[in-house]
């Protein structure tokens, strides 16, 4: 039996959960969130808990066991706690600023970059270079980030760049200045 999977999902108060035809709706403070049920795998809810089981004992469906537990676990953190992505703005010039609902960026390139903010994804700058992105769906948050880091990623010899706030970033050392060797 899966690890992950035999756990159960413990269900707040502020939390209402549906299931209908295969779709699991989740609502809460932070938002509504809903996921298809894999195949092969049921529920059942007891006294404000979730229970998974799936229907064999293959390798597919073990791994599906484990995934639903999780998909489930992420969506009841996320519409009661939301998640966080903080991206930070590194070089001369480069910044960032919120205009209705898009974000512009100024990354060095002739023209400014304009990322337009999909719905449910909440997005705030500190001064002009730290960027953070809220909402209530994990994998959308990440998601988000990782597109707007990919319009600029960090070059490895200054950093310059976008890069998420914490990353440790593997940098070289640039060409050393030429000496002639005496031949």
């Amino acid at each position: 039996m899966s690890r992950i999977g035999k756990k159960p999902v413990i269900l707040p108060k502020e939390v209402q959960f549906n299931l209908k035809g295969g779709e699991i709706f989740i609502e809460g403070p932070k938002g509504k969130l809903h996921v298809s049920l894999p195949n092969g795998i049921t529920l059942e809810k007891q006294e404000g808990q979730i229970l998974f089981k799936r229907d064999s004992e293959e390798a597919g469906a073990r791994s599906l066991h484990g995934l639903a537990r999780s998909l489930v676990q992420n969506m009841v953190d996320g519409v009661l706690k939301g998640y966080e992505k903080s991206l930070d703005i590194v070089g001369v010039g480069y910044r960032a600023e919120i205009q209705a609902k898009e974000i512009v960026l100024s990354l060095g390139f002739s023209q400014q970059i304009r990322y337009r903010i999909p719905e449910g994804i909440h997005m705030k700058v500190d001064k002009q270079t730290h960027i953070v992105i809220q909402g209530a769906d994990k994998h959308q948050v990440g998601q988000v980030a990782a597109e707007i880091r990919s319009l600029r990623p960090p070059e490895p010899y200054k950093g310059k760049g976008i890069q998420y706030t914490g990353e440790r970033l593997k940098r070289k050392v640039g060409k050393a200045a030429g000496t002639k060797s005496a031949a």
